[in-house]
């Protein structure tokens, strides 16, 4: 595959990690999911470049950034790599595994965040508890544990679109794009190698130290068990607030693109 000519790499303690760096002004930083890489805001970069500079870079061992060979965290690598560029408290904009690499970096680095947009997620200490995205997990190790790729990629496209959903429902072309980055991603990595990802824990009765302002942005599709959290850590976070796109599931940004990119843009011109 072949790499952005814009793409650019910070050399970090433990490999290379790749990084979009567009626009100026205030910065704002993308976090994409799990799976996929920068390119998950292709439609959200030139809009929010148009009034902000837009970071958004590869987590690691997704996309074009190296993978891990010791123990790491994720907001530890996104605070350095932030350090690094000089930038100043950045907006953070993340969705799922984003999310949490978000609220995580917000606690853990404060100096670094003005304000937080967690998108499928609340924080790393919340368990889906609900039937069918727990079946959706034991798919993925499943798959995975057998070598099974191709049934992989269909249980990672399933979550596009939800319980209530078939893929027939999904736009073909936003299925292709996902797909396409998450083999990228998971053509890096091997059977059984080891996750050197350490989680920041306790991370839940810690949210009223969270002083960045907080919007809490969900699809409507999304299990009630996760909308139930994220409305309690906007109720937590000392200024949180709460915001749903109707009909639209976890990929919230890739099927109501305008509206999900104009939400944001409010947000942070108020936050």
């Amino acid at each position: 595959m072949t790499v952005a000519a814009d793409l650019r790499f910070f050399p970090s303690n433990d490999g290379d990690l790749a990084y979009l760096d567009t626009g100026s002004g205030d910065p704002v930083v993308l976090l994409h999911c799990g799976f996929v890489d920068h390119r998950y805001w292709t439609d959200q970069i030139p809009a929010l470049a148009e009034e902000y500079r837009v970071i958004a870079p590869d987590v690691r061992g997704h996309g074009f950034s190296a993978n891990a060979s010791r123990p790491f965290r994720w907001s530890d690598d996104l605070a350095e790599l932030l350090r690094h560029l000089d930038t100043g408290p950045a907006a953070l904009v993340g969705v799922s595994m984003g999310g949490v690499i978000a609220t995580e970096t917000a606690l853990e680095h404060p100096d670094l965040v003005r304000a937080v947009v967690a998108c499928g997620s609340a924080t790393g200490d919340y368990q889906y508890e609900d039937a069918w995205t727990r079946g959706i997990q034991a798919e993925y190790a499943r798959t995975l544990g057998q070598g099974d790729i191709q049934g992989w990629l269909h249980a990672f496209l399933k979550v596009a679109a939800g319980e209530h959903r078939s893929l027939d429902d999904m736009d073909p072309l936003m299925l292709d794009r996902l797909g396409d980055m998450a083999l990228h991603t998971i053509s890096k990595h091997t059977p059984g190698e080891k996750d050197w990802h350490v989680p920041v824990t306790g991370s839940w009765p810690r949210l009223p130290e969270l002083a960045a302002p907080l919007l809490a942005l969900n699809g409507g599709l999304e299990p009630s068990g996760l909308l139930d959290a994220a409305d309690r850590m906007a109720r937590t976070v000392p200024h949180g607030r709460t915001a749903t796109i109707d009909g639209v599931g976890h990929y919230l940004n890739l099927e109501k693109p305008q509206e999900f990119t104009a939400l944001v843009r409010d947000f942070l011109r108020s936050a």
